[in-house]
């Protein structure tokens, strides 16, 4: 033959043979799984280790047994404080007064940071003297350096490195032991650190037991609300609210009238009659000022007198103003 038909092994003709298929053989081996189990019956799922804990005996409790709403332990006030750290790493603490007053007061801190060739003073040379007295490293660094630790705050070449705040808890303010009647100040919305540190220097100032604020949508503690603080803040407690509104209703109950600080106010500050009884004073936002629940949960609330009539005071500012009229009716009184 000619052409390619000389090959070996050519293909004659284009034509496929038959498939061979496994004519059933394997068919039995081809069964179904059944019915998809239960939940609890499923290794690994949320309700099966569930079910595996409520039927172990003294297994570990569910989230939350034992605690009432709010958080608050059944059966009574526990003893010690509860306390909760902010979210992140440390903060530093910068300025020489802010420092030095920290240093005084025993806050745990880190590390000192120590700007070169810095020129000296009393409060740098203390401030020195007190970290080593306390084991505290002392580091010293370019301003550059304390610069970018600090986020570009006036540090004044000192910075101090300290682990994140630990807030009480509303309750605990309670116990504070301070003399006259309870003055507490809580916060509806306050996101500027600066006017929480000013909040908590007129606190300070006029014998306030603490402030609480929300544990969101709130500023924390920040290191610019330490600075704003002026060393107050090493002072005053600040107690962190999971529900603000609670927290509001339980001091009614231990027997605090809550006054809300609004320019809409029901009576003028100086007219306020319950300032000798022990108070919290619910400062809002300077833009929004007051949340309708917090309205709600306030027995009284009051504005200050200006003025002019377009004019209005931050929420620092107008915090100052009511303490210092409290207390100037408290003596009077």
């Amino acid at each position: 033959m000619a052409g390619n038909q000389q090959r070996r092994n050519a293909r004659t003709s284009n034509k496929k043979g038959m498939i061979v298929g496994s004519g059933g053989q394997r068919r039995k081996q081809l069964k179904g799984k059944g019915p998809t189990p239960k939940a609890e019956e499923r290794p690994g799922h949320v309700a099966a280790r569930k079910a595996t804990r409520e039927a172990a005996p003294g297994g570990a409790e569910p989230r939350g047994a034992g605690r009432a709403q709010g958080g608050r332990p059944q059966g009574g006030r526990s003893s010690g404080p509860r306390r909760s750290s902010t979210r992140g790493a440390t903060e530093m603490v910068a300025g020489r007064n802010s420092v030095l007053e920290a240093l005084r007061t025993h806050i745990p801190a880190h590390t000192l940071y120590v700007a070169s060739r810095l020129e000296s003073d009393d409060r740098v040379r203390e401030s020195i003297t007190l970290a080593t007295q306390s084991g505290i490293a002392v580091l010293e660094g370019s301003r550059a350096e304390l610069d970018r630790l600090t986020d570009g705050a006036v540090h004044q070449g000192l910075a101090l490195q300290v682990p994140p705040y630990e807030y009480a808890h509303p309750e605990d303010l309670l116990d504070v032991e301070l003399p006259g009647t309870p003055l507490i100040v809580a916060l509806d919305g306050i996101t500027d650190p600066r006017n929480l540190g000013a909040i908590i220097r007129s606190v300070g100032a006029f014998g306030g037991h603490g402030v609480v604020v929300p544990s969101r949508r709130s500023v924390g503690m920040t290191a610019s609300a330490w600075k704003t603080a002026a060393g107050a803040a090493a002072r005053v407690r600040v107690a962190q609210a999971t529900n603000l509104n609670r927290a509001l209703q339980d001091y009614r109950q231990a027997g605090f009238f809550v006054v809300g600080l609004d320019a809409d106010g029901d009576v003028e500050l100086p007219g306020l009659e319950l300032a000798d009884q022990p108070l919290v004073i619910v400062v809002g936002s300077e833009g929004k000022g007051l949340s309708r629940l917090v309205r709600e949960n306030c027995d009284q609330i009051v504005s200050i007198p200006m003025a002019g009539v377009t004019e209005s005071l931050n929420a620092g500012i107008a915090t100052a103003v009511a303490l210092y009229e409290v207390t100037r009716s408290r003596r009077k009184a």
